[in-house]
């Protein structure tokens, strides 16, 4: 499941994390300066989707969002907040829960069985750092203990593009710290990132570079976001995943984060 629970949360710190391309929403942008510095190009980051104090706003998300199997829609509805989350997939009438936490409780559903299974206090302590990275792991970087390296310029698609490395909170897998790096690339034009990069630290996919992509960028309430992006392994063939809507501080039952009670009952 910690290879599930990442899935996850790679997927949800990308769309929480990527914003506009300023030409789509007519933001007027100087020549590109390669001799930028990795802080001049986060603060222009923020400035040009919306502004860092009102991102600083930003208390949870509520997106809804589906994608693609083999010619049938799957809707999605992922729910974020500091200190709880959600994925709520919706299969044949079925909704399955994936990556639930609670503050103190992290469970999902068991794709076999059916039944919502409870994680380890490794994987807990393992959410609750990724979740006080909302709502943009580059807001306040530094006084989350983080650091941003500029590790130079490369070409992608035709777009040329500052290629940021992130290095995070360790995550702890089987008792052992791992170092916790996403490699942001921002496109050079509009000061966004336009991709990112992130390792599987475990699991069967253990050394894999997920990759996730954007576009089709909106505005949310004054922040600008991407509603079509795809999510996959690198020099493979993503999936599609397309937001409907997104909701800014949404009211969400504390229902829907609890671990069910039935199958606590039937656990004892």
């Amino acid at each position: 499941m910690k290879k599930l629970n990442k899935l996850i949360l790679i997927a949800i710190a990308s769309i929480l994390t990527i914003s506009v391309n300023a030409q789509e929403i007519g933001v007027s942008m100087s020549t590109p300066d390669f001799d930028t510095s990795v802080d001049e190009i986060i603060e222009t980051y923020f400035e040009n989707t919306g502004g860092a104090e009102n991102w600083a706003n930003v208390q949870g998300m509520k997106m809804t969002a589906s994608i693609n199997q083999m010619g049938m829609e799957i809707p999605i509805e992922m729910v974020q907040f500091k200190d709880k989350m959600y994925t709520k997939i919706s299969v044949q009438g079925m909704e399955i829960k994936q990556g639930v936490f609670d503050g103190e409780t992290l469970w999902s559903t068991n794709f076999m069985s059916m039944k919502a299974e409870k994680s380890d206090q490794e994987d807990v302590d393992n959410v609750r750092n990724e979740l006080a990275e909302f709502p943009d792991p580059f807001l306040n970087y530094r006084e989350k203990g983080f650091t941003a390296e500029l590790m130079g310029t490369e070409s992608i698609e035709g777009s040329d593009v500052f290629k940021i490395k992130l290095t995070k909170t360790p995550m702890v897998i089987d008792g052992e710290e791992i170092p916790n790096v996403s490699i942001y690339y921002f496109d050079s034009e509009n000061y966004v990132p336009i991709m990112v990069h992130e390792e599987v630290m475990d699991g069967p996919g253990k050394g894999m570079i997920m990759e996730s992509k954007m576009s089709d960028y909106q505005e949310v309430e004054g922040l600008y976001m991407p509603f079509s992006m795809t999510q996959g392994v690198k020099d493979q063939p993503g999936q599609p995943i397309t937001i409907s809507s997104i909701e800014l501080n949404p009211t969400v039952d504390e229902s829907e984060f609890e671990f069910p009670e039935s199958t606590q009952e039937e656990n004892n």
